[in-house]
């Protein structure tokens, strides 16, 4: 099916109205097929012109509108043409549609572990034409009245409250005005748990092997939820306008962490439901996720884009409300620091060829699904904390509470957010606007500073920005001043400023002592890159690990990574302040964090001469963590699955997996068990029969592809070439299945054995990888591009391949986002 482009999306949009949507679905056709028919009335602004709506279906039975029978063979590439339109207008469309196992449609899944069969509907962004006829655009919002019939001991939800009126025959509600991608129902032999809060009725639905994940975190979940709601509620100002009923589904092989459905949000059972021992973080992520959808309900949901170039607003919003409903309305309070890490991935994405600006350009909805990256997620979240802070944070929530009163239940852009912020602030934003969102690149803040006697003489802040993308931006930021005191580095003052153009001086500065850490962006209100004072610098592998403030300690953590990437730092200087600092920090994400960015870095920014010695550093930092840890605690675990991931001990593999040398606190269950079995495998310790055995013990979903990932990384020519002939040909397998074969392609202690791929990837992946759905392009473009063959014949070819004109939009933007990384390594590495 063609992208629909934005022209054509606003000719269709002033020609048509849509009034509402019935849609009936028929689940008990077999496991190939369901039975779709849906009823459409439209208006239309003018009599006897044309117009189109979407339908993908294997088998397109009728179509009638208006009582005409229309052509079934003038269906063509998705589209079916509307001729000789009256002013109301109902079309019917009847057909046979296609489960889906790419993640996208109506995805159907049989779970190995009992045979049951479950399914649930992604529309996003433009795939709600694979379950019914459909006006595919966000602009075209409408009610929907759903009808279901299903296998009788199936439930089924969407995004209203519904009931099943006889056996297997479901009703729901009218929904309240929507976007075709918003649009869900997810059906199965679901575990239901409901409860009842504020007068709505809230359910939790995960598969039945799910069922004691499920029950073990139910108070943990519904109390995350209703302090989130609560949070929400108050912040806004405005009641959830879907109904009186909450759904959170957690679905089989969701290709996204989790969607926004109104009423009825979908999240990734295998991240979310724990079956294994997980660390504060992981339950902090997946309470951040749930506050995340839920602000969605709000911003995206009751006020939605009018077309994709504002995708970003959806997800920057949620970035911003979702941690703060997180850690102002559950226990999960560490949120703003562990938001701080990610903003690492904004300024990768944002110093590619492929950045672009916060609010940029969107000609078709194929290219929407290219910016759900750092830009549109961290930056645009980091920019809209610092507009709160630019226009003070009881005007920028007057603006929403106007914004979300002129628009409700209908769509808008960013003109009409600034405007009603504009007008509660009193401050003209367009400036402000042009310079923060309308250009690419972050800028860099460092601190430019003269010392005399242990006192400063001349103190400022030195904006740059790079050449390709030169704009100098405003920034409303803080100072902080750390000094050591009793063993502990504490903030013993603050300086709040605002910093615009090449040069910003501190005059308050001038004269005070010289402190032992002098903190640009403290408290991280805005987005930037930070470079310390030298003085600073020296001192950090001293102060960092005294350090109290999780925030700061967070700042500086992502400056020392993001000057590794930029090659101002060697690796093994990072190495240095790991180890001194690394085994006193309390926050777990960011114990997690470096833990794996030091791993990311040693095979990515080394050679593999110098790989093994840094490698041996960070397991042995790893296990002197361990070490000290409380047994059975958060560090224990970080550590031991860090050093899992870097040991060449196969011996204290096998003795751990085994049970024989487990440290106290310990336990190896199914998650541990994998991670070690994967190390046995990439280091050749592991034969078929022994991922077999283990596959055996733990025959869930998640053990399947976790054998499938353990077969791929043994170093052996046949697993290899098995593995890619399943990447690049074979279409019966799920789009889970398939990048569980991916992950284990490359591995850098293989790279003689996968080089003769190399070549093969630039040669085979646009139709091999191209010609798969979306999101299944994205992904395994990414996991198997070449990462470890670091040389210039390498990114001569992925130069090559992504100015290719034929390539999908998905495996383009991968292909040139990669090449840039390559070229990055190869700057870092001096080659």
């Amino acid at each position: 099916m063609p992208s629909l482009s934005r022209d054509a999306a606003i000719a269709r949009h002033d020609m048509i109205s849509v009034t509402s949507y019935d849609v009936d679905l028929d689940l008990t056709r077999g496991s190939e097929v369901f039975g779709s028919t849906a009823t459409i009335r439209f208006t239309s602004a003018e009599e006897g012109v044309s117009t189109f709506v979407e339908v993908a279906p294997r088998t397109l039975h009728s179509a009638t509108l208006n009582g005409r029978e229309l052509s079934v063979d003038d269906l063509d590439n998705g589209r079916l043409p509307l001729p000789g339109l009256a002013s109301d207008n109902e079309l019917t469309v009847v057909a046979d549609m296609e489960y889906s196992h790419a993640g996208e449609g109506l995805h159907r899944f049989t779970d190995p572990e009992d045979g049951l069969t479950y399914t649930y509907m992604m529309g996003f962004l433009d795939m709600a034409s694979r379950v019914f006829a459909c006006f595919e655009q966000p602009d075209l919002k409408a009610p929907y009245r759903l009808t279901v019939t299903a296998p009788e001991d199936w439930t089924v939800v969407a995004n209203e409250g519904g009931a099943q009126v006889s056996p297997g025959r479901w009703e729901f509600a009218e929904t309240r005005p929507l976007a075709t991608y918003f649009m869900t129902l997810v059906a199965g032999p679901y575990r239901s748990v409901y409860r009842e809060h504020d007068g709505v009725r809230f359910g939790l639905h995960a598969r039945r092997s799910y069922a004691e994940a499920l029950e073990s975190d139910t108070e943990e979940l519904f109390e995350v939820t209703f302090g989130v709601w609560d949070r929400l509620h108050e912040l806004y100002g405005v009641r959830y306008a879907f109904g009186d009923t909450y759904d959170q589904c957690f679905v089989p092989e969701f290709n996204a962490g989790a969607m926004e459905n109104p009423g009825c949000v979908t999240f990734r059972d295998e991240a979310f439901m724990f079956r294994s021992a997980v660390t504060e973080t992981q339950r902090q992520s997946r309470a951040e996720t749930i506050a995340h959808e839920m602000a969605h309900m709000w911003f995206g949901d009751l006020v939605t884009l009018r077309w994709w170039e504002d995708l970003w607003l959806n997800e920057s919003f949620a970035d911003c409300m979702g941690i703060r409903g997180a850690v102002e309305g559950t226990r999960f309070t560490g949120g703003r620091a562990g938001r701080a890490l990610r903003t690492l991935w904004g300024y990768s994405a944002d110093q590619r060829p492929s950045t672009h600006p916060v609010a940029g350009t969107v000609n078709e909805s194929g290219e929407a699904l290219n910016n759900f990256d750092g830009i549109s997620y961290t930056k645009g979240g980091a920019v809209l904390n610092q507009l709160e802070a630019w226009v003070g944070g009881d005007a920028y929530f007057e603006g929403l509470r106007d914004y979300f009163a002129k628009h409700r239940y209908g769509n808008a852009s960013l003109a009409d957010l600034m405007a009603s912020l504009a007008s509660a602030s009193g401050r003209d934003l367009d400036d402000w606007s042009a310079r923060w969102l309308r250009t690419c690149g972050p800028s860099t803040l460092r601190m430019d500073v003269d010392i005399v006697d242990g006192r400063y003489t001349r103190a400022e802040v030195v904006q740059t920005a790079s050449s390709e993308h030169p704009t100098l931006r405003p920034h409303r930021l803080r100072l902080g001043l750390y000094r050591v005191e009793s063993g502990r580095a504490v903030r013993g003052a603050r300086i709040t400023l605002d910093v615009d153009g090449e040069r910003t001086p501190v005059p308050e500065l001038i004269g005070a002592d010289v402190c032992d850490l002098l903190l640009l962006n403290d408290e991280n209100l805005t987005y930037a890159k930070i470079r310390l004072d030298e003085n600073s610098v020296h001192n950090l592998p001293s102060v960092l690990p005294r350090v109290d403030d999780a925030m700061a300690r967070a700042l500086v953590w992502n400056m020392l990574a993001d000057m590794v990437r930029d090659g101002e730092l060697p690796v093994s200087v990072y190495l240095d302040v790991l180890e001194a600092a690394l085994p006193h920090e309390s926050l777990i994400s960011q114990l997690d964090q470096q833990l794996t960015l030091a791993r990311v870095n040693i095979d990515q920014y080394l050679s593999p001469g110098d790989r093994g010695g840094a490698a041996g550093r960070l397991e042995k930092l790893a296990r002197r963590i361990g070490a000290s840890a409380e047994p059975g605690g958060d560090a224990q675990l970080c550590a031991l699955r860090a050093q899992v991931a870097t040991s060449t001990d196969v011996e204290w593999l096998r003795a751990l997996l085994d049970g024989r040398d487990v440290p106290d606190g310990v336990v190896v269950d199914e998650d541990l068990g994998w991670r070690i079995m994967l190390r046995l495998s990439v280091l050749g310790a592991a034969s078929e029969a022994d991922i077999a055995e283990r596959l055996r013990l733990n025959p869930s979903s998640e053990g399947h592809k976790q054998a499938s990932t353990c077969r791929v990384s043994r170093p052996d020519a046949e697993a290899k070439r098995t593995a890619w002939e399943t990447v690049m040909t074979d279409r019966a397998l799920s789009n889970h299945e398939l990048r569980a074969v991916a992950r284990g392609f490359w591995w850098p202690e293989q790279t003689e054995l996968t080089a003769e791929y190399v070549a093969r990837y630039f040669a085979e992946a646009p139709e091999g990888i191209g010609g798969r759905m979306p999101w299944e392009a994205m992904h395994l473009g990414h996991e198997m591009f070449p990462r470890f063959a670091v040389d210039a014949d390498t990114q001569r070819a992925a130069e090559e391949l992504a100015g290719r004109e034929d390539l999908s939009p998905q495996l383009r933007r991968v292909v040139a986002d990669d090449a840039d990384d390559m070229r990055r390594a190869l700057r870092v590495r001096g080659q």
